[in-house]
């Protein structure tokens, strides 16, 4: 591949911090503000234009295995109930869809209330290591090229860009293919109603099957079987919804070709599902997209090696260490590889369960 040669130049110190977290997802909004209100200087990197990560960004504002949390979770739980952001079923029973632009803002607030120090619009290209200890992590945005120094980092990049730029090691794919989970983009719907599509969303303990089933169904009908075989629907408001319906085989999400090719195949594949869904009328006759992610969801990034590896033995034991910072109760969610032989999960059996 040709190449060119780029002089080196004196890159600027734009400012320093105790604690300097890039990305600003769940994970990274927990660590910033977990250390700012311990009065820590506190910066946050963000790639994209709001905070909040797959919530926001990428539409995904369903909170999955927050019920039994307590602390920043249940903090931010209870704020979007207060400002009437948190969907409710027929019965009255809260669930795990929110409305998304609430999420955004009240995001903002909590990390300017804590005089967290934001950047959005800025992406971590480099770092500068001395003595084998990271000391300033390289950005670059509108302004151009600059550095910004910290005693601790955080990466919550969600791939390991930091990491990986400051020299850790890392594993990334399947260990034996290299194969990664696919890409989901995620859209919000409207001009349909809550009541008339009851028949296509779960309420309660309901089993997801039937509903999904009747999703899948119906789209093949439109002409655009979803590339996600169990497509679902998370009502928000009653003429507002999210819908996880898409995924994207066989790209990786370290590459910046495969990330556009992927987005723009999946937004495409998003607006033949709907325009295929209003052609069959009846609840669907006024169904349109009202957003599509701007960022692509990556199931899979770079898995950095740290002072422990996660093994299937931890799991299937329950393994607890000292230095948790929170406890799972989501099931081990991991999505197959292979679209031909597979289009929704993949079934690992282990002598407790089907994970």
């Amino acid at each position: 591949m040709p190449h060119i040669l780029e002089p080196a130049r004196e890159i600027p110190v734009a400012a320093e911090y105790d604690v300097l977290v890039c990305g600003a997802g769940p994970a990274g909004i927990a660590a910033a503000l977990a250390a700012a209100r311990a009065g820590a200087r506190t910066g946050l990197v963000e790639v994209q234009g709001c905070l909040g990560g797959i919530w926001t960004a990428g539409l995904l504002a369903y909170f999955l295995d927050y019920a039994n949390k307590g602390g920043l979770m249940a903090e931010i739980i209870a704020e979007l109930e207060q400002r009437e952001a948190r969907a409710f079923d027929s019965q009255g029973s809260p669930t795990n869809a929110f409305d998304v632009e609430e999420v955004k803002i009240l995001l903002e607030d909590l990390c300017q209330a804590a005089g967290i120090d934001i950047r959005l619009h800025t992406r971590v290209t480099q770092t500068h290591v001395v003595d084998g200890r990271l000391t300033h992590a390289v950005i670059e945005d509108k302004s151009g090229r600059r550095a910004l120094a910290a005693r601790t980092f955080v990466d919550c990049t969600g791939d390991g860009d930091l990491a990986a730029l400051a020299g850790c090691g890392f594993d990334f794919g399947h260990p034996e293919t290299g194969a990664t989970q696919p890409f989901s983009l995620i859209m919000l719907v409207g001009g349909i109603q809550r009541s008339e599509v009851r028949a296509y969303f779960r309420e309660g303990k309901e089993a997801w099957g039937g509903a999904k089933g009747r999703l899948q169904a119906d789209m093949a009908a439109g002409g655009c079987d979803p590339s996600y075989a169990n497509p679902s629907l998370f009502p928000v408001r009653d003429d507002f919804f999210i819908v996880m319906s898409n995924h994207e085989y066989q790209f990786s999400g370290l590459c910046a070709e495969d990330l556009t090719a992927a987005t723009l195949k999946a937004r495409r594949e998003l607006h033949d599902q709907i325009n295929g869904l209003r052609t069959q009328g009846g609840v669907w006759r006024n169904i349109h997209i009202l957003s599509t992610g701007n960022r692509i969801g990556v199931r899979e990034g770079r898995r950095i090696h740290g002072l422990h590896t996660v093994t299937l033995e931890d799991m299937m034991a329950g393994a607890r260490h000292e230095d948790a910072v929170c406890r799972v109760h989501f099931g081990i969610d991991v999505h197959s590889t292979n679209p031909h032989a597979n289009q929704g999960h993949r079934g690992l059996e282990t002598p407790h369960s089907a994970l």
